[in-house]
């Protein structure tokens, strides 16, 4: 006996591999969602809200910064403006106390002596006005930093490492040199050597108390 012949209402309809894959991954995206329930959205918007204030803190922070750092360096802009032309004043104001020490020596009681004084104290004014103080050295211990070391003077009346004379006076402006102060620096002398040691005296040979 044969068997009909399958109809295409009868026949199972084929499924695609593709088709297949969709079925998988909505099955699984659905398992996934059953134990996954979606987050709070509440939680969310507080999570949110704190990630933008941090960064708001942190962007203040950093824009409060900037604007103290940019108030420092324009201070110190206007106080450091003037540096170059007060370090050029420097030369003149040391040539001028040489002529007023030269009108000194002529006579104290003269115009120019006092003219120049006058000038003298107007120069200084200005310069201490301007922030500019003298460095110290005499008889201060000599430091690279502040003090140039023209030439060394051996003694032993002060301590080593002292200056002992100032040839040029140094200046600063506020805390920064404007340009160090030229010194002799004292060192101690040389020790003395040691004196030889005397050579023991020669004794005598039994042949020469023979012959005496």
């Amino acid at each position: 006996m044969n068997e009909p012949s399958p109809t295409p209402e009868t026949q199972p309809e084929a499924v695609s591999p593709a088709a297949e894959a969709n079925v998988a991954a909505s099955e699984s995206q659905t398992a996934s969602a059953e134990n996954n329930p979606p987050a709070d959205p509440l939680a969310q918007a507080l999570a949110e809200v704190s990630h933008w204030k941090d960064q708001a803190y942190r962007h203040a922070a950093e824009l409060d910064n900037f604007r103290k750092r940019a108030a420092r360096e324009a201070q110190e802009t206007r106080a450091y403006a003037n540096a170059d032309l007060l370090r050029s004043i420097l030369p003149i104001l040391d040539n001028f106390e040489m002529g007023l020490e030269a009108a000194r020596a002529e006579s104290e009681k003269s115009m120019i002596f006092m003219g120049m004084s006058m000038v003298h104290r107007q120069i200084a004014d200005f310069l201490r006005e301007s922030g500019v103080t003298e460095v110290e050295a005499q008889g201060k211990a000599f430091d690279p930093n502040l003090h140039d070391a023209v030439s060394q003077e051996v003694t032993s009346d002060v301590a080593d490492g002292l200056v002992l004379r100032v040839t040029r006076r140094g200046y600063r402006l506020k805390d920064r040199l404007l340009r160090a102060a030229s010194v002799v620096v004292s060192t101690a002398p040389a020790p003395e050597p040691a004196p030889a040691p005397e050579p023991p005296p020669a004794e005598s040979s039994p042949a020469s108390e023979t012959a005496a």
